[in-house]
């Protein structure tokens, strides 16, 4: 009925979303005005070839539903500025989707692949409109480097997924300023971010990353907000940037201590933190808290032979563990 009434009117939205449907009615080509296509919460695998006349589409939700692969018919939409294909079973982004370097015809209402010594070939325009991607909960392993064709795209999503690196050719998405990586398999992130001038947001929690990319300030310090503020329950990443920001800012001459006071919530934060009894270093969370005994008399040269204990704050077990100190705890393994 929703179909029937579009097409009635000429509307330009159709929802389709939980109607338990399997495949995308091929009546929906014939809206050709449409720029809102709802399909999420269904059991759609695959799009109809018919779907590239709709030449005008700004926005498709197929989130939910069962496709193992992203559409090729997608990579001729080049209206699409918002995408959704979370909660799939997607395994691979094909390049020829996202960079449109494939060449389609139609025959027989049926998508078929040529080569460039075919005729009557189009070739298709990519997703170079794209604004918004989210690939949220599926099984991807990589993003393909013809991402750096999307000079649009302003947010990336892709959570929950099972990236292993991301494509250096992200540098080249000038507009990106929010890239969601959270739950995945990285062990570092290309230096190549720091190209992204926009980027604003960066969520990269529960993967494998030791260290952070040596980027420009601006992004930095962005992304040490965001660690430390949005994942502090992630200790021991949110602990190894909020060090190293303290480190610096120790540094009188150093770009984050002259750029710290321009992100006032920030530095409020980093000013709870503390000082290891042992190396003097700085750390924003106790790590390890200890004590140890001063002998008035001798240490404050006062008149009383009490011993008094202290505490004692430590920033890791390796300096716990280090000889010649007098500070006292229980180590645990």
């Amino acid at each position: 009925m929703s179909v029937v009434r579009a097409l009635c009117g000429g509307g330009t939205s159709l929802n389709l979303s939980s109607q338990r449907i399997k495949d995308v009615p091929k009546c929906v080509s014939r809206l050709t005005k449409l720029s809102v296509l709802l399909l999420n919460n269904n059991s759609i695998s695959r799009l109809p070839a018919e779907l590239l006349s709709l030449r005008q589409l700004a926005e498709l939700n197929l989130g939910n539903n069962d496709l193992e692969e992203v559409p090729a018919v997608l990579g001729h939409l080049d209206a699409l500025k918002k995408l959704y294909l979370f909660s799939n079973q997607i395994t691979v982004v094909p390049p020829e989707v996202i960079g449109g370097f494939w060449l389609f015809c139609m025959i027989n209402a049926k998508l078929e692949v040529f080569s460039a010594v075919e005729a009557d070939i189009r070739v298709s325009g990519g997703l170079e409109n794209l604004v918004v991607l989210n690939l949220n909960h599926n099984h991807i392993q990589r993003l393909p480097p013809e991402i750096k064709s999307l000079t649009k795209l302003q947010h990336l999503s892709v959570l929950d997924n099972k990236l292993e690196e991301v494509p250096v050719e992200i540098g080249h998405l000038a507009s990106l300023s929010e890239i969601n990586l959270t739950s995945n398999k990285l062990s570092q992130l290309p230096q190549q971010l720091y190209q992204c001038k926009e980027l604003t947001k960066l969520y990269a929690a529960r993967n494998k990353l030791t260290s952070l990319p040596e980027v420009g300030i601006h992004f930095f310090l962005t992304v040490v907000r965001n660690w430390v503020g949005r994942f502090a329950s992630y200790f021991g990443k949110t602990e190894l940037v909020a060090r190293f920001v303290l480190q610096e800012d120790r540094k009188r001459f150093s770009l984050i201590h002259r750029m710290l006071p321009h992100y006032p919530s920030l530095a409020a934060l980093l000013a709870c933190g503390s000082c290891c009894a042992v190396c003097l270093g700085p750390f924003l969370t106790t790590w390890l808290e200890c004590v140890h005994f001063i002998r008035l008399k001798k240490d404050m040269k006062m008149k009383t032979l009490l011993t008094v204990p202290v505490r004692a704050l430590l920033c890791s077990y390796k300096c716990f563990n280090r000889e010649g100190h007098s500070y006292y705890g229980v180590a645990t393994r």
